[in-house]
């Protein structure tokens, strides 16, 4: 009997439509983990401001990109996913669920219900409780009606697995040397969210080493990673930093902000950069709409000459290899 593998990532909407993209709005927004405010605060919130306000400015950026074959989110996270289950083989039964939308948790664990071994696998490679921790909680919710649970295995982070670090330096390499500068840009937390993993001062500028105090703190782990990525690429510190996108509200998220890191590089002179985001493992809304067209617009009003988008692990060879070593050791 195949070992069942699940990958989860965080969803899309069905269709690039104010009705599909407010529905999908409404789930992912009213996860307690992730607007983790009491809940008539964050109803009031919803319903009364994001799903009015950001739905069709939300709509406008999920059209920009959406293709004729459907959502990237989704056609790559099923490329990646069928590209896995052959490279494992026999051994392996390989499911995509999504933890909003379709296909849903639900249904993906009754595809591997038959498994007696079953590894659980987050496709964030570092740790957050709005995107890893809701995806884990909801998988257990599930299975807590089984009368016989399968031997259970949970992959939390692989921020810092050698085969990532290397699939991300392999990805990245080709541009180094035609630009002037790498930003590392990971999608941006709430600085409250890392207080509740233990962060008792919220770090600015480099965080301590991983240890025992900081080892679920987000954004030492995007520290973690890209500190491994630009040894691996003999980068030297004077060219490239970290940032983080995709800020929500006005409540303070994690520094520095992507948008804000970008007139102070070109301040420097910086003309021709590179943004990697390594946080997620295949292109979405986030890279393709906020990085690709947002910042590349923000970059040319700048003054700046180039500013190339480097596209996310997907379905490559390196990306497959990784997962499967993460999952198979």
């Amino acid at each position: 009997m195949p070992k069942g593998l699940l990958l989860i990532n965080l969803g899309t909407p069905s269709a690039p439509t104010k009705a599909a993209v407010r529905a999908y709005l409404r789930e992912f927004l009213a996860d307690k983990r992730v607007i983790d405010l009491p809940f008539y605060v964050r109803y009031a919130l919803l319903y009364g401001i994001i799903l009015p306000f950001r739905t069709p400015k939300t709509t406008h950026a999920y059209q920009a990109i959406w293709t004729p074959s459907g959502s990237p989110l989704l056609q790559y996270s099923q490329a990646l996913t069928q590209k896995l289950q052959t490279y494992l083989g026999d051994d392996y039964q390989v499911v995509l669920g999504m933890r909003y939308g379709t296909p849903s948790l639900k249904t993906a664990l009754s595809r591997l219900s038959h498994c007696q071994d079953l590894t659980i696998l987050p496709l964030y490679p570092q740790y957050s409780s709005a995107a890893t921790g809701s995806s884990i909680e909801a998988c257990l919710d599930i299975l807590k009606s089984n009368e016989v649970y399968p031997n259970l295995r949970i992959i939390r982070d692989f921020y810092a697995q050698p085969s990532f670090i290397k699939a991300q330096a392999e990805l990245i390499r080709p541009f180094v040397y035609s630009h002037d500068f790498v930003l590392f840009s990971y999608h941006g937390l709430p600085e409250r969210h890392l207080q509740k993993t233990g962060c008792k001062t919220i770090c600015a500028n480099s965080c301590p080493a991983i240890n025992p105090a900081n080892q679920a703190c987000y954004r030492a782990q995007c520290q973690a990673t890209t500190e491994a990525i630009a040894k691996n690429l003999a980068l030297p510190s004077t060219h490239y930093q970290m940032s983080f996108q995709s800020r929500l509200g006005k409540t303070p998220w994690i520094e520095p902000y992507t948008d804000k890191t970008l007139p102070l590089l070109r301040q420097q002179g910086i003309k021709r950069l590179a943004i990697a985001c390594p946080s997620f493992m295949v292109d979405c809304l986030e890279t393709l709409e906020e990085i690709g067209l947002q910042a590349n617009a923000q970059w040319q009003a700048l003054g700046g000459e180039q500013l190339t988008l480097i596209p996310c692990l997907n379905d490559t060879l390196a990306g497959v290899q990784a997962l499967a070593e993460l999952v198979t050791t």
